[in-house]
């Protein structure tokens, strides 16, 4: 079947492949064990981190085939999917996929949340099968496409998960690369999953994935589409797989190479050079809305420079992008950190604009030029969610549930998890997910606890009204409880109120039935004094009493 996955500004696909920058990687030359791994975190950490909306707007220029550039490079399943230069985009069946799962750290957090070197377009169906599973080999498959299997895992694999993701053997060493950048470029975030990391060893990775990773790196050697990608990449968030451009380094640091002086990172000439950001920068602010505005930051990081470096934006609709700075001093260009060159999209009209910022000077021969992109839509109009019961109840586990009330497009959506003890707010937790789901597993619950949950949609950083309010309590019984949701968070000398919108006719008894308060309108964030005690509060539009405690 023939898909269609429409992108904006899609421009030329996978660059040519270019010679690595001549001192990219000559502060790794003399390094050897946790040191050489800390110099390449160094090195890899320090890139653009773009925007999660803005990452369809790259993927015609890194995962495109090379024998045919209209079509998606899927390492997910055989299906054909095609890019289109029609403006606008649509998923046609496609994901936006971590392929080291999301949630082993947490979240959202950026820059991994939005590090292009491990995202890649999937087929929605591999991708929902895959879920959060390591990597590993299967041994009976649950799902299997002709390109991803998913199943039980080999003796010794798998990190004690029942069910690993195993890519077609054309792409392990991808993923090989993949995950041992990871595990440089973010060996200092705290890892939720350990399935295949560690939290307590330099090394990041376990012993058994290290094993895994280096069988398929050596049986599925780089490739031309890798070195494209590595190349494509660079030219969008202006950092390199260093393991795709040096395989051998690999094994310096986990392999049989172990402990030795890593000595192949190339000389420095001692002429002047940029190494970020790279010639012919493509940065995409993605959909921006009417009257806002958002901000990429580029490294400027340079070499042997023997003066400042000038920075221009000129040509088309150079009004609506700004520099922080004008010039960045040689000194800061060429410290081991580089100068974080903060970009501004404002757009002033609806429609597509572009312009190109140009860095020159410094003892450079000519400059180099970075375009600049970005499209302004009007402000969105949200419909909202409607919340559904948790489903997958364990005693340490659940999962949240939602549904659109509307067809129009999302970015994502926000779950408000609110933690109760029995009589007061524990604790309160916001979860953002992709646009794609409509559910959220939940793995750590406490079954002395009751849990409510509500979801917003978010679109162009718009945010929709609250939905209706989910309880799940001590039982794990779970039920759709009010449809103007309001909670009160515990503060010195009273509560404060949170709710959606403003709630009408709202009562406050305490605990022998006595009306101590009433308002008639509670808005968000009002403070109710009460002395203290135990009070329970109704409106008109709720179907539920909530019950609070207020103490000094």
């Amino acid at each position: 079947m023939r898909r269609i996955l429409m992108m904006m500004a899609a421009g030329c696909c996978l660059a040519a492949m270019a010679a690595v920058p001549q001192g990219y990687y000559a502060s790794l030359n003399g390094k050897k064990g946790q040191a050489l791994k800390e110099a390449i975190h160094d090195l890899t950490m320090r890139h653009t981190v773009l925007t999660y909306s803005s990452l369809w707007n790259y993927f015609p220029q890194t995962d495109c085939r090379l024998d045919d550039k209209s079509q998606v490079w899927d390492m997910y399943s055989n299906k054909a999917y095609y890019f289109s230069q029609t403006p606008g985009w649509s998923t046609s069946g496609m994901h936006k996929e971590h392929s080291m799962p999301k949630s082993w750290w947490g979240g959202d957090e950026r820059p991994a949340y939005t590090d292009i070197m491990h995202l890649y377009p999937a087929d929605g169906d591999a991708n929902m099968a895959k879920s959060n599973f390591p990597l590993g080999e299967v041994s009976t498959a649950t799902f299997d496409n002709g390109c991803t299997r998913v199943g039980t895992p080999k003796t010794g694999q798998g990190g004690g998960a029942s069910t690993v993701f195993e890519p077609d053997d054309r792409y392990k060493g991808d993923f090989a690369r993949t995950y041992f950048y990871m595990a440089c470029a973010y060996q200092d975030y705290s890892w939720k999953y350990n399935y295949m990391l560690s939290n307590g060893s330099w090394l990041t990775l376990n012993q058994w994935s290290i094993d895994l990773l280096l069988k398929w790196a050596r049986q599925d050697p780089v490739s031309d589409k890798e070195m494209a990608r590595n190349e494509a990449v660079y030219r969008c968030q202006n950092n390199r797989n260093p393991f795709i451009d040096n395989p051998n380094l690999i094994e310096y640091v986990w392999g049989d190479k172990a402990g030795e002086v890593y000595v192949d990172g190339g000389e420095v000439t001692g002429d002047p050079e940029l190494l970020s950001p790279a010639q012919d920068t493509r940065l995409s602010f993605g959909e921006v809305a009417l009257g806002r505005s958002t901000v990429l930051t580029l490294n400027v990081k340079g070499l042997n420079l023997n003066n400042s470096l000038t920075v221009t934006i000129y040509r088309d609709d150079a009004a609506m992008f700004g520099s922080s700075v004008s010039s960045v001093d040689r000194a800061t260009a060429c410290s081991a950190d580089g100068y974080p060159l903060v970009i501004t999209y404002t757009p002033t009209a609806l429609g597509d604009h572009k312009t190109r910022l140009v860095i020159s000077d410094g003892g450079l021969t000519g400059s180099v030029g970075c375009e600049l992109s970005g499209r302004c839509l009007p402000p969105p109009s949200l419909s909202g969610v409607h919340a559904l019961p948790a489903t997958e109840v364990t005693d340490s586990t659940f999962t949240a549930n939602w549904e659109p009330l509307g067809t129009e497009q999302l970015d994502s959506y926000i779950i408000t998890r609110v933690t109760w003890d029995g009589e007061t707010i524990d604790d309160v937790t916001e979860i953002e997910v992709d646009a794609e789901q409509t559910s959220y597993e939940f793995t750590d619950r406490n079954r002395r606890m009751t849990y409510t949950y509500s979801v917003r949609s978010v679109r162009l950083g718009y945010e929709s009204a609250e939905s209706n309010i989910v309880t799940l309590d001590k039982s794990g019984i779970t039920g759709v409880q009010a449809d103007k949701p309001a909670a009160f968070l515990a503060t010195q000398g009273g509560v404060i109120a949170k709710c959606s919108e403003p709630i009408e006719d709202v009562s406050i008894y305490n605990m022998a039935g006595a009306l101590v308060a009433h308002l008639d309108v509670m808005q968000c964030d009002d403070i109710i004094a009460l002395p203290m005690g135990v009070y329970v509060v109704t409106s008109r539009q709720s179907t539920q009493a909530t019950k609070v405690v207020v103490r000094y």
